[in-house]
């Protein structure tokens, strides 16, 4: 993927997307590695917020809901993150969070096959995800249950007692992708719906979702997406199901006709039956504006970028002999996301001391260190220079310092 005798600089110099960089506020002297958990400001986004702070939401007042069209933006939000997942519109609403959407999303594929009564997943899965599970079966009673398969053969474990299969795409820690089309047609094949995770698929590779036929899938914005931190979500469910699809979460938002204030709740029958409450403007506004950074770019552009950038950190660790101290857990180059994992006993304080040098990536437990890869503000100068760094603080035990060990709130 990357031939040695380049440098960072001639890399640069041919990089398509190099351009991207000046749409996002990033800090001076900080190399961003963290992008696959929260990603950076873009600079539309940062225009509308003071747009809709102050003349939408401050000069229009409540009649913003019609003038600037509000009571639209969880479609028109979901039909832009549909373009970006492979889905045609009317199949993709912006709302609430990835754990609400789970609820809702399991809950009714349920109710389609009321005769079938396992939820299953992997057990390395996110933890909301089957954290969502499990309040969902306090509340369904002993004959429901969790059956967790293992990643790596997913296939050979699918019974036809299986009601959802529910699996996020890349893996949170290891970066491992699952083959969406294959595991989807094999789950389809006894009957079992898909639910998929799309947080670490969403903008950081093309996805296909109506390709390649899955039921459901959810999604968060503020990772690859740039939303913002606590960016509304997002819901895919496939036309076909639409009219069968039922969520609990009966919100007058998710009504056919909400402003009827009919006492008596008929559901939507597209993808908006999953709204709820109001919507949160300010945030979902700012998602719109922060989605117009992928407006000129392909996909596939990205992810080739993304593979050039994590095949040349890897030969630049190689020369810096940090793969004789980090471990590599990561599966091969076409087989994850946009990350990379490594593996060491003082990963945490690696990250910190890393940080302290103005590269920020992040810790995952119990033995960590994720690098996120965003192709469109990441550099092959910005990797080569996080590289060094790395190198220097792993080489002279720099991280071997009591502030660097002393555990955050939020890792």
């Amino acid at each position: 993927m990357i031939n040695k005798v380049f440098t960072a600089k001639q890399l640069d110099e041919k990089d398509p997307l190099s351009c991207k960089a000046d749409a996002f506020l990033l800090p001076k002297n900080t190399i961003y590695l963290d992008g696959n958990s929260l990603g950076p400001l873009p600079k539309n986004a940062e225009k509308r917020a003071s747009e809709v702070v102050k003349m939408q939401w401050g000069e229009s007042l409540i009649t913003s809901w019609n003038k600037h069209q509000w009571i639209s933006l969880p479609q028109q939000v979901g039909d832009k993150i549909g373009t970006l997942v492979g889905a045609k519109q009317g199949q993709v609403i912006c709302c609430d969070s990835i754990s609400i959407n789970l609820f809702k999303v399991l809950s009714a594929a349920l109710k389609m096959h009321p005769e079938r009564k396992v939820i299953a997943t992997t057990r390395d899965n996110f933890p909301t995800d089957i954290y969502m599970v499990q309040g969902l079966l306090d509340l369904l009673g002993d004959d429901y249950s969790i059956r967790y398969v293992d990643e790596s053969n997913i296939s050979a474990q699918l019974t036809d007692d299986i009601a959802v299969l529910m699996l996020t795409q890349v893996n949170f820690r290891s970066g491992f992708k699952l083959d969406m089309k294959a595991i989807t047609e094999q789950a389809q094949s006894k009957g079992i719906l898909t639910l998929w995770d799309l947080a670490h698929s969403a903008g950081a590779f093309p996805v296909y979702l109506d390709d390649c036929n899955v039921d459901f899938a959810v999604g968060c914005t503020y990772k690859y997406l740039n939303g913002g931190p606590g960016a509304p979500a997002f819901v895919y469910v496939a036309r076909r199901h639409q009219a069968r699809y039922k969520q609990p979460l009966s919100g007058w938002m998710g009504h056919n006709s909400p402003f009827s204030f009919s006492p008596d709740y008929t559901p939507d029958t597209s993808v908006k039956q999953n709204l709820c409450g109001t919507p949160g403007i300010i945030g979902m506004s700012i998602l719109d504006a922060a989605l117009d950074v992928f407006d000129d770019v392909s996909l596939k552009a990205i992810d080739e970028k993304s593979k050039k950038l994590q095949a040349f950190f890897i030969v630049e660790a190689k020369r810096a002999s940090l793969l004789e101290e980090l471990k590599v857990v990561s599966p091969p180059l076409d087989n994850r996301g946009s990350q990379i994992a490594f593996a060491h006993e003082d990963a945490y304080a690696i990250c910190q001391a890393w940080i302290a040098q103005g590269v920020i990536a992040d810790f995952r437990a119990p033995n960590i260190l994720r690098i996120g890869f965003a192709p469109l503000y990441l550099s092959f100068a910005d990797i080569e220079k996080a590289v060094m760094s790395l190198a220097a603080i792993i080489k002279e035990k720099r991280y071997d310092q009591a502030i660097f060990k002393q555990r955050q709130s939020v890792t």
